[in-house]
């Protein structure tokens, strides 16, 4: 057992019984970031801190939500709403960070492929990213159904009838997952339970995966420039700090951080106040009716390019019915880019604009993504639904066709350049 000896304060209390300043060395103070980075790379930090105001505003709104069919849209909308102080506050909060969440998940997922920030190392930093962003759709679709309105019933019935298109059991997963033969109040219950408990627990284990993985491969660089970080770690901490091409990620790239983040909450508390319903629903301030099906059933707009990638397949082929291939369309579109770092066959790390056919490549996948979400909010009639059906196509073509071939082609071009001026030498 180690000598323990009388502290000098709090932190060397702590420090001689759970090693705190180590803990602090490894994870902060000697943890490098390269100094060539840009605003971009604070969106982690951003999606931490909205995750942590869903988390106090969700606990907040807990205290008086009722988890039952029938009191369960005016717990929210005159309870909550209504004659609770400031509950109008927490659930604004609540619905605002829940779609800025995926705003911000959106640019950290494009910054990194625009980057290459998923190759040479950082695939587990990738696949962890990806996980989050697929547990926190999960975590986004659960409680959208709690508020119990009109939309919110209808999306519910929608989705877990996809599950219905599984071969031999799909009417038997679709039953468990509803608790009922209908969406009723079982269903209810099990998707609060999944959006209290089991899901935030989940995104939390993730971060801290996430966050751990990004330890070994270091942070990339808008550069793409590889960096020797224990040699460039030397050279700031000897004083050369203009010299060194990294720094320190506690306090110096956390202020910086920091300084983002007190800017993008002066943009969201402006949401919060003026504009909380941006990105709600009217259809959903009206209480769940099992008999009266809305003309137009949409989920929100975070899923709207992939329920169109589901929705856009509506012609049948031979004995495969058009929503059979919409879901596997739809199922491979929620996973496809979890594969990128091996779609990519390119060494290359590199920002886009310096690679010229992946460059064409990831604003031609943008456009796409766009069309699909302007798409499917709108209902699928004449020429709606010709246009979901390309763009449904031209998305999965660009990520199984056009980037492997755009990368191959990059990956010989770059062998051929180190070959060639090998040969030329020899010669």
């Amino acid at each position: 057992m180690a000598e323990i000896k009388k502290a000098d304060g709090l932190v060397d209390w702590l420090d001689q019984r759970l090693g705190v300043k180590k803990l602090l060395q490894v994870m902060m103070t000697e943890y490098w970031v390269p100094k060539n980075i840009n605003f971009l790379w604070a969106m982690g930090v951003l999606l931490l801190t909205l995750f942590t105001l869903l988390v106090v505003s969700g606990l907040f709104l807990l205290m008086y939500y009722k988890p039952d069919v029938n009191m369960a849209f005016y717990s929210v909308n005159y309870t909550i709403m209504q004659e609770v102080d400031y509950g109008w506050l927490w659930r604004h909060i609540h619905a605002v960070a829940a779609s800025m969440v995926f705003v911000i998940i959106y640019i950290h997922m494009f910054v990194a492929i625009y980057y290459g920030s998923y190759k040479k190392g950082r695939e587990m930093v990738w696949i962890g990213g990806m996980l989050l962003f697929v547990v926190f759709s999960a975590e986004a679709f659960s409680g959208y159904m709690l508020p119990w309105g009109q939309m919110s019933y209808w999306a519910a019935t929608v989705i877990t009838n996809l599950f219905g298109g599984i071969p031999f059991i799909g009417n038997d997963v679709v039953e468990w997952i509803r608790g009922n033969y209908i969406v009723a109040d079982a269903t209810l219950t099990r998707f609060f339970m999944l959006h209290v408990v089991l899901l935030p627990v989940v995104i939390m284990l993730l971060i801290a995966f996430h966050f751990y993985s990004l330890r070994f491969p270091h942070v990339n660089n808008q550069d793409g420039e590889e960096i020797d970080f224990e040699a460039e770690a030397q050279k700031y901490q000897e004083g050369k700090k203009k010299d060194a091409k990294v720094i320190p990620f506690w306090p110096v790239f956390m202020s910086k951080d920091i300084f983002v983040v007190c800017a993008f909450m002066a943009l969201f508390f402006y949401l919060v106040c003026y504009h909380f319903d941006f990105a709600m629903d009217p259809v959903n301030f009206d209480p769940a009716d099992s008999l009266k099906t809305p003309p137009h059933i949409y989920p929100e707009w975070y899923f709207l390019w992939s329920y169109e990638v589901l929705r856009g397949f509506f012609f049948d082929v031979g004995p495969i019915k058009a929503a059979d291939i919409g879901l596997i369309a739809f199922g491979v579109a929620q996973v496809v880019f979890l594969f990128l770092p091996w779609l990519d066959r390119s060494p290359v790390v590199r920002p886009a604009h310096q690679r010229k056919g992946y460059f064409v490549w990831f604003w031609s996948l943008i456009v796409v993504l766009i069309v699909l979400t302007v798409y499917g909010k709108l209902p699928p009639e004449g020429i709606n639904t010709y246009i979901g059906f390309v763009a449904s196509i031209a998305f999965l073509l660009l990520i199984f066709v056009a980037l492997p071939l755009i990368t191959i082609n990059e990956r010989k071009n770059s062998s051929c350049r180190g070959g060639c001026n090998n040969a030329g030498g020899a010669k």
